[in-house]
């Protein structure tokens, strides 16, 4: 059959290796063209609330199946746990709460749909993003607080009185300290709500005055206190009130009038910072969840058990054991320092507005960051010891933790990563950057995690209107930092639901993308062939092991929510175009020669601790990643065992890089004078150390090449492609992917790996042999041209793939106009188009062929009638179990543009038919003894596209790229050609805003976010070209 090929991976065939046992083909085979429901995206499903209609539920997940997803994650949403309003009228989340006899049907019914349809569904331990449970409001397993009061005094006097704060808690410790300096700060910042002030004030406490004085508190809070005359250098004295108590915090919220249930109470966040939290929810489970068959059906369809970011909120975050834990670790007390910890160590992501209204610090050059350090690591501990209970519970069931792992918290996130049987980060926070999601894929990769998750598509004001295009270039960036498995964000209930019009309930009440249901109308006309993309490429990129090129260490007390990149300069993925001005032609020209294409990856030094983290034949993680080079930043801050590791390392013969200046010392107030001392001298000795380079930033790359390392996937290009690569021992398969990032650009790609190469088309399923590349010494170069948002993926096999015919030669030297090949059974034929010059080729055989191609020229197709299906809400707007209310217009267009531009489709939302026709062959044939072909070229795809000629459906095109050989489908005369293309619905909705209810809720602030471009919108064109038969 014709083959979809760009300009630049065209091949010559002198000789084809059939699928016979005979020639030396072996099978490879693998389930690329069709992965199994494990290896496929999934929808984040949001439940409204038990109260649902169960079969609806049922055929949601279904339709899902039929499209192409692997099934759902199962989350009951309960209107964001109340925080976007309660229940609508008539509904009793008590009755229909989390658990319930109610929600249990519900979930054995989503279990038994994923049955019945092959697929696998992960599940929410909980409601909402999963963060608590149902309980009484005094259990201990919940979420620990930690409160704060102060109390300023001046020196001389006496302290007489019922402690500040007495009786909100249990007393933790009171502490008194000499204060140096206080001011009142306030700054502005971009909260979750918009713009707020942040106010507090700055106190500066004098070091050594901080005293614990907790055994002077009566037992019915009274404290008598001198306080001692004036301090040299001290402006006064202050007391601080520690209190620990249950927050009382939670995930689902609502007014109740009774008390009978812990379902009245809604639902409570738990413990995350001790295994207390964890058996709170596993306990809960077992009693309320896993009755009758659901834990038969879990074994059998379950797959992760899952938990969002953490979005709990707190004054300071806190567990009663921390206190125990921190002495065993750091073998001193932790309560007298308390004050320096009460500031910004709650949820710093969603409560940045309001980090409390306290902060202290020390007179000492760290300001006391040690002793927080100390903290925040400890709090880690008590974290990873709730993510190793629920994963051990987890795994007892044959199932898995999926979990967002410590991000907007105060901790190292690279450190708990490891804790997590498939650690998920999301594209909303990563902002799609790329460095960022390889500081979460580091550790991840190096604790052999297969699967590597990710929340796709959340995108705040682009509900209804996020395109297929846009899902997909988060994803290719994702995949580019790591990442291997999507769950997309999200899908909705499509039943009727109490106080909502059509189209239905919507999740985050039209703040944030997405509402996937078949109420979109790219459901059933382009959906499925975008996920059969994504799950091609999760398929290859769970395949075997992954390598990456450099590790770059990483230690942060707490990770930035935000996911900023860390190293900014961008020589290890472009060209340096800036050495131009800075050097000779000819030795930028030079320069060029330089390859870039490096992958690499962030750890934390908490991950050195992991067994595969040691140095062997020069490779740090030689049996995973086989990292070459390690660099350390000077911007960073080394822990003292760090230090030693990288010694160790680079005893071993491992290249480290220290860029940018020399590394500070990660605070910790475990340490001495001698420590400082040490650290120095260990420090001054590493940088002296032969296999220790220290270099600027930007010249990493530079450094690599001159101590004769490669990227396993070196790129040579004049834009910016981002590489993976996988090795998979087991089937002799390796595995390349490159993204072309948001622009068009060539250049070649030089992998290390003389295998035999094959263009692995996730798009349509094929997989073909790459006959356009150069073997230079151990590596192949094969030219490429990628559009921006493009990929591809070359697969290196050591034998030929079963049913996949292989050249005995290829080309070393091809022509642009050869655009495209077909083998035969006795050598090729190329699709030669029209050039002004001869076409040449030259075979890695020596041979070189020569041709003037006879093709006509390429021709437009201009005029075009658009028969445009509008999608809108039914008469009764209470009925959402309407998909839509169909109707057609017809237009004549002479240009293809948006329907906004169409006056009676500005607002339209729907399916566009496209219909036009062409010519064949094109009156221009000169020769009609010329065997001719064609490919249709359409403008890259606002949403999705079908294509049909003469009625025949052609594979998926590739959204940013779609041509397709459409030979086979001509015929002499007249040829017509149906383009299917779908817009969003956020058109149309915007228009009805007033109309729409969700919950009770009303959207007219919506209206402000602007209409989408919909439509096929551009130039389609037919590229003819000549057969030229090349025979062995």
């Amino acid at each position: 059959m014709p083959s979809i090929v760009r300009y630049y991976s065209i091949l010559i065939v002198f000789g084809v290796c059939k699928a016979l046992a005979s020639s030396g083909c072996t099978e490879k085979q693998d389930h690329f063209r069709d992965p199994p429901s494990r290896q496929r995206p999934r929808f984040r499903y949001w439940l409204p609330d038990a109260s649902v209609d169960p079969d609806v539920v049922k055929a949601d997940i279904k339709s899902a199946g039929s499209i192409g997803a692997g099934g759902v994650e199962f989350l009951p949403f309960y209107n964001y746990g109340g925080e976007l309003g309660g229940p609508p009228l008539g509904v009793d989340w008590s009755t229909y709460g989390f658990g319930t006899p109610a929600y249990l049907q519900l979930f054995t019914t989503a279990l038994e749909a994923h049955k019945e349809g092959g697929m696998a569904m992960d599940f929410s331990l909980g409601p909402n993003q999963g963060q608590g449970i149902p309980a009484h409001h005094d259990d201990e397993g919940l979420q620990w607080d930690m409160v704060t009061t102060a109390q300023e005094l001046s020196f001389g006097v006496t302290f007489n009185q019922t402690i500040p704060g007495w009786g909100g808690g249990e007393l933790v410790a009171a502490i008194s300290a000499i204060v140096v300096s206080r001011k009142n700060v306030s700054y502005n910042v971009t909260a979750i709500t918009g713009l707020s002030t942040v106010t507090y004030e700055d106190l500066i406490l004098k070091n050594g005055s901080l005293e614990d004085v907790t055994n002077m508190v009566s037992e019915d809070g009274s404290l008598l206190l001198e306080v001692p005359e004036a301090s040299p250098g001290g402006l006064g004295y202050e007391l601080f009130f520690f209190y620990q108590k249950l927050s009382h915090n939670q995930n689902v919220h609502f007014s109740s009038n009774t008390t009978g249930s812990i379902w009245d109470n809604g639902s409570y966040v738990v413990d995350y910072f001790s295994a207390r939290g964890a058996q709170k929810v596993q306990d809960f489970w077992e009693h309320y969840v896993l009755v009758d068959n659901v834990k038969e059906l879990l074994k059998e369809t379950g797959n992760y058990g899952w938990e969002d970011s953490l979005e709990i909120k707190s004054n300071v975050s806190w567990t009663p054991t921390l206190p125990t834990r921190f002495i065993e670790v750091f073998g001193y007390d932790l309560r007298p320092y308390l004050p320096l910890i009460a500031f910004g160590n709650n949820n710093i992501n969603i409560q940045n507005n309001s980090p409390r209204s306290i902060q202290c610090k020390l007179d000492t050059p760290d300001q006391g960051e040690g002793y927080v350090n100390d903290y925040r690591a400890v709090l880690a501990k008590g974290y990873q010891e709730y993510l190793a209970t629920l994963s051990r519970w987890l795994q007892s069931l044959g199932l898995g933790l999926s979990s967002q792992p410590s991000y907007n918290m105060p901790m190292d996130m690279e450190a708990s990563i490891p804790l997590v049987d498939a650690p998920e980060c999301e594209s909303l926070q990563w902002h799609d950057n790329v460095d960022g999601y390889r500081q979460f894929s580091g550790p991840a990769n190096l604790a052999r995690k297969k699967v590597i998750s990710n929340e796709l598509g959340a995108i705040s004001g682009r509900a209804y209107s996020l395109t297929i295009p846009e899902l997909l270039f988060a994803m290719n960036r994702a995949v580019s930092g790591g990442v291997n498995q999507f769950v997309i964000h999200g899908q909705s209930y499509t039943g009727n639901y109490p106080q909502t019009t059509w189209p239905g309930y919507t999740a985050f009440i039209y703040y944030i993308s997405e509402l996937y249901s078949a109420k979109r109308p790219d459901w059933d006309h382009g959906f499925h062939a975008a996920l059969d993309y994504m799950a091609r490429i999760q398929h290859v990129q769970q395949k075997g092991i992954p390598r990456t090129d450099v590790a770059f260490y990483n230690k942060q007390t707490v990770t930035d929510p935000n996911m900023a990149t860390l190293y900014r300069f961008d020589d290890l993925t472009k060209q340096g175009k800036k050495c131009l001005t800075l050097l000779s032609f000819a030795i930028y020209r030079q320069l060029m020669l330089f390859l870039t294409g490096w992958s690499y990856a962030y750890l934390s030094p908490d991950n050195f601790n992991l067994p595969q983290a040691y140095v062997e034949d020069n490779l740090l993680a030689p049996a995973d990643a086989r990292f070459q080079a390690l660099v350390v930043l000077g911007s960073q801050n080394v822990t003292q065992n760090s230090l030693a590791q990288l010694k160790a390392f680079a005893d071993a013969g491992l290249p480290v890089i220290v860029a940018g200046g020399v590394p500070a010392q990660y605070a910790t107030q475990n340490r001495t004078a001698t420590d400082e001392r040490l650290f120095n001298s260990s420090l001054a000795n590493l940088l002296q150390h032969k296999h220790v380079k220290q270099v600027r930033e930007g010249e990493i790359s530079q450094s690599l090449e001159s101590l004769g390392l490669k990227p396993r996937v070196g790129v040579r290009t004049n834009g910016t492609w981002y590489t993976t690569w996988r090795e998979d021992a087991a089937d002799g398969m390796s595995y390349a992917y490159i993204f072309g990032d948001t622009a068009a650009a060539s250049g070649e790609v030089v992998v290390e790996a003389t295998g035999i190469p094959y263009f692995f088309d996730p798009w349509t399923g094929t997989r073909e042999p790459v006959l356009y590349y150069k073997i230079e010494v151990h590596t192949t170069v094969i030219p490429l041209k990628l559009a921006g948002n493009q990929t591809k993926i070359i697969a290196f096999s050591q034998t030929p793939i079963e049913n996949v015919q292989v050249p005995k030669s290829y080309a070393t030297k091809l022509s642009e106009n050869v655009i495209g090949y077909n083998v035969t059974f006795n050598g090729v034929l190329l699709h030669v188009a029209t050039a002004p010059k001869s076409t040449l080729l030259t075979l890695s055989t020596g041979k070189t062929v020569q041709h003037e191609s006879k093709a006509p020229e390429p021709f437009e197709l201009k005029t075009w009638e658009l028969v445009l299906e509008h999608w809108e809400a039914p008469r009764n707007m209470s009925d959402a179990t309407i998909a839509a209310v169909k109707s057609n217009t017809t237009h004549q267009l002479s240009n293809l543009v948006s329907w906004t531009e169409i006056d009676a489709a500005a607002n339209a939302s729907g399916v566009g038919y496209y219909h036009t026709n062409f010519t064949w062959p094109p009156g221009s044939v000169q020769d009609n003894s010329v065997s001719l072909g064609a490919y249709i070229r359409f403008p890259p795809v606002l949403n999705a596209i079908t294509v049909y000629i003469n009625g025949a459906r052609l594979a998926p095109l590739d959204c940013v790229d779609p041509v397709a050989d459409i030979t086979q489908y001509l015929i002499s005369g007249s040829n017509d050609v149906v383009a299917v293309v779908p817009s969003t619905m956020w058109n149309y909705l915007r228009s009805i805003l007033p109309d729409i209810r969700s919950s009770g809720r009303q959207f007219l602030q919506l209206e402000t976010i602007p209409k989408t471009e919909n439509g096929l919108v551009g130039v389609v064109s037919v590229v003819p070209f000549e057969f030229l038969h090349i025979v062995p």
